[in-house]
């Protein structure tokens, strides 16, 4: 069957979470009751309860007597009896024994339900409740044009059409009374049907359109709520919670239901604090309440012009108090600090670096590097070394090859050279080569001037090798 009250659509084909009447998270059935006895048997010769519940859109609910003993399920669409004439359409949202107990609840006497259930719906009776219900958003805004027009200090939030389609109510919020004669006259002018204007509260409203909570979950309101208990700011202070209008105030615009739900708590808790000290009396002066922490039964204290906070538990303060009661003093209420071990738990997590997070801080202790040691630690990754060092070596090496005979880039087999680095030879190998290829053939040395004639002069276009070929 269909939900008749989901906020994307209504009807026996649900347009929200296309469950077919059966919506796994219980939204789209408001304020639905879980029956805890329709599984137990009951007595062979028992009869069963013959009032039954039936919801229409929102959160109206109201009581029918099954006269023709129809077999009826839970979720299912009948057709009723309507108070102002002709029938409506509604879904049953509870039979049997629990029938009798929300009637209780609700004190509405068995002997005074006289509404009745005419039948199962036929398909001529769907077609006219489904559009019926496609009405209810256009006629609203049609009603709001007209009460604009009219300067009517009212807001017109929810419009519900009967089932036989010959019927709507207009429900609508405003800070005083209204005369809208004037505008009941115009709308049954333009929608040929009658009408009932019916005015309810902010959080009536807010129960009926539904929405999400700061919580993150559906409206209490709207989903499991239905009476609405007084709110006031003292629920509030009783709870040490800070009087912000914006914090405090839920979707309607009052104060939110949940600050009654923790209240009772903290009422039992509060009934060990003292409520009438404010300061306490010491041989250094007094001492001001700044804190009361409820659960751990600790109240926080401050001398004058002192910005640290002195925790005591509630009976050593109970016993300064007797105490300036008596016209004695004790001494400075830090000594007595050695008693109160306010200490912080290790935090612990309910989960493991399963797949290798990273800390969103691990770049903020490694300490930038400067510009200037960028170059050394390039040539420090490479193997090479700067370009004093190289020529220093390059002269050496120079100097050993002309003194051993050997050939200028070879060191000696077994010497210190021999032992140095893959990128270090490699180097000293090409500056080496330069050398021997600008080497004369008599085996006479140049001077090592070679480097700045070479930059001195421009390098010739043609092919500047040496000639390798013998003379004579």
């Amino acid at each position: 069957m269909g939900c008749s009250s989901c906020s994307s659509g209504g009807g026996c084909t649900p347009k929200g979470c296309q469950g077919n009447g059966s919506c796994p998270t219980n939204g789209c059935n408001k304020l639905d009751v879980y029956d805890w006895l329709a599984d137990m048997d009951l007595p062979s010769n028992y009869k069963p309860f013959n009032i039954v519940e039936v919801r229409f859109k929102g959160s109206r609910k109201e009581f029918f007597i099954n006269k023709d003993n129809l077999y009826l399920e839970m979720g299912e669409i009948v057709v009723v009896e309507s108070s102002t004439g002709g029938y409506d359409v509604g879904h049953i949202s509870l039979m049997g024994e629990l029938v009798r107990l929300q009637l209780k609840k609700n004190k509405v006497q068995e002997d005074a339900v006289n509404k009745v259930i005419y039948r199962k719906p036929t398909q001529i009776d769907i077609d006219k409740y489904l559009a019926a219900k496609d009405l209810e958003w256009e006629t609203m805004h049609r009603a709001r044009t007209l009460a604009l027009e009219l300067g009517l200090s009212m807001k017109i939030s929810d419009v519900d059409y009967q089932g036989d389609k010959t019927k709507a109510t207009f429900y609508y919020t405003a800070d005083g009374r209204v005369d809208f004669r004037e505008l009941i006259k115009r709308m049954a002018e333009a929608f040929h049907i009658r009408i009932e204007m019916r005015q309810i509260g902010m959080r009536q409203e807010a129960s009926r359109l539904g929405g999400i909570g700061s919580c993150g979950r559906e409206l209490c309101c709207s989903t499991w709520l239905t009476d609405f208990k007084t709110v006031s700011t003292s629920a509030a202070r009783y709870q040490n919670l800070s009087l912000n209008t914006l914090k405090l105030a839920g979707q309607c615009g009052k104060l939110k239901c949940c600050l009654n739900y923790e209240l009772d708590t903290y009422m039992d808790a509060l009934k060990d604090i003292p409520n009438d000290i404010n300061k306490i009396e010491t041989k250094r002066g007094f001492a001001f309440l700044q804190k009361t922490d409820i659960f751990k039964k600790l109240m926080w204290f401050s001398y004058q012009g002192d910005d640290s906070w002195i925790p005591l538990p509630i009976d050593r303060v109970k016993e300064i108090q007797q105490e300036n009661l008596l016209g004695n003093k004790p001494e400075d209420i830090k000594d007595m600090t050695a008693e109160v071990e306010v200490k912080e738990k290790e935090r612990t997590y309910d989960y493991e670096n399963v797949v290798g997070q990273d800390s969103l801080t691990r770049l903020d202790d490694n300490k930038p590097k400067k510009k200037g040691n960028r170059k050394k630690n390039r040539n420090r990754k490479r193997g090479d070394k700067p370009k004093g060092a190289e020529t220093a070596q390059a002269g050496e090496s120079k100097s050993d090859a002309g003194n051993s005979g050997q050939r200028p880039g070879k060191p000696k087999s077994g010497g210190p050279k021999a032992k140095e680095g893959k990128a270090e030879n490699r180097t000293k190998d090409n500056l080496n080569t330069r050398n021997t290829a600008s080497k004369p053939k008599d085996g006479t040395e140049r001077p090592d001037n070679r480097r700045k004639k070479r930059y001195s002069k421009p390098r010739p276009k043609g092919n500047s090798k040496p000639n390798n070929t013998n003379e004579g």
